[in-house]
Parts: C-alpha cells; sequence; structure tokens
C-alpha cells in the first residue's frame, strides 16, 4: 500500500489512451475506499472503471467492447479464475495490466499474485516509504484500535491510511505469526 500502483496503473491506461488504443479500466466491486466506479490513487488521481464481480467479468466486458489494452487494479481481490482470464486475454493479443499488492498484511503471499507475477512478461515492483523509519517498505501493517492486527485477523480488510502503513521488513509486526523457519534451522 502507498507505493503508487493505482497512480502508475492510471498512467500507463492513459498513455494507451492518448496512443488512441480501446481502454477499459476494471476494478474489483470490494474496492469502495473512493467510491464505486473509478480507480482512484491515495493522492487523488482518479480513472472512471467498470467494476466487476469476478473474473468472468473481464471476458464479457472486454469482447463486448473489442478492447486493445485492459487495466485491472486490486487484482489481488479476485479468486485464482482470474488467471485463466489473463493468460486468455494475452492469449488473444489484449495488452494486460494488472495492479495489486504481492503480499497481505500478514507478510504472506496474496491470493493470485504469485502466479500472475511468475506468469507476467513484465513486473514492476513499487516501493512505499517506512512510516517508522523512512526506508522502504515492501509491507503492509494492518493497524486495528492503534495496534497492530493479528495473524489470525482476517485477510481481506478494505481500507486506507486509518487502517494500513507501508513497513519496511524491520517494522513490519504481525502478533500471532509463525515462524518460518524454526530457530535452530536458521542460516545465520
Amino acid at each position: 500500500m502507498f507505493s503508487g500502483k493505482s497512480e502508475e496503473l492510471i498512467r500507463r491506461l492513459k498513455r494507451a489512451q492518448i496512443a488512441r488504443q480501446k481502454v477499459i479500466a476494471l476494478k474489483s466491486s470490494l474496492d469502495d475506499r473512493y467510491g464505486i466506479e473509478g480507480i482512484t490513487s491515495h493522492s487523488g488521481v482518479r480513472l472512471d472503471s467498470a467494476v466487476i464481480s469476478s473474473p468472468a467479468d473481464v471476458i464479457k466486458i472486454v469482447e463486448e467492447r473489442q478492447v486493445e489494452v485492459i487495466g485491472i487494479d486490486e487484482v489481488q481481490f479476485f479468486d485464482p479464475q482470474i488467471i485463466d482470464v489473463v493468460e486468455y486475454l494475452a492469449g488473444r493479443g489484449v495488452r494486460v495490466i494488472l495492479a495489486g499488492l504481492d503480499q497481505d498484511f500478514r507478510g504472506e503471499p496474496f491470493g493470485p499474485m504469485p502466479e500472475l507475477l511468475a506468469l507476467a512478461e513484465d513486473v514492476t515492483k513499487l516501493t512505499a516509504v517506512c512510516m517508522v523509519c523512512g526506508r522502504p517498505a515492501t509491507r503492509t501493517q494492518r493497524i486495528v484500535n492503534g495496534r497492530p492486527a493479528r495473524y489470525d485477523d482476517p485477510i481481506v480488510m478494505v481500507g486506507a491510511a486509518e487502517s494500513y502503513e507501508a513497513r519496511c521488513r524491520e517494522h513490519h509486526i504481525v502478533p500471532g505469526c509463525p515462524e518460518r523457519v524454526p530457530e535452530k534451522e536458521r542460516l545465520i
């Protein structure tokens, strides 16, 4: 969060529009933070978009409108069917641009993102600024009642600055998180 993913998606889609390509922006119906029918960055940059509930909606919209370039924001919110949809469209020559979080608030791979990243021709990983120390931040710290969210809290909770902070690895805290590597097996 707060790395400029949505803003970069909007920038790329606007460039395709300038090139007179048929473009459509899509977003998950779960993302209602800044209004329902528009992709909006945290800094207020906005682009009109269609709202979709499921990956099946994507193919229908693209085929109805004969789209050449499609941008989907917050793609981590979709079920794994989005992977097949994206592969199908890319295989048909549609330029597909996706924006989403690669990790959930726990610091674990988020939804379909690991496979989408592996299949992508090009990946741009943006970083935010750690709200604690100012270093590059690759993690999302969920805040609940002023404290870090617990590991067993629900994965999906839509929110913005009131619920999340960008954090570096050192300052990302998840109470109740099981250790990934047992202490005696660590390399260091």
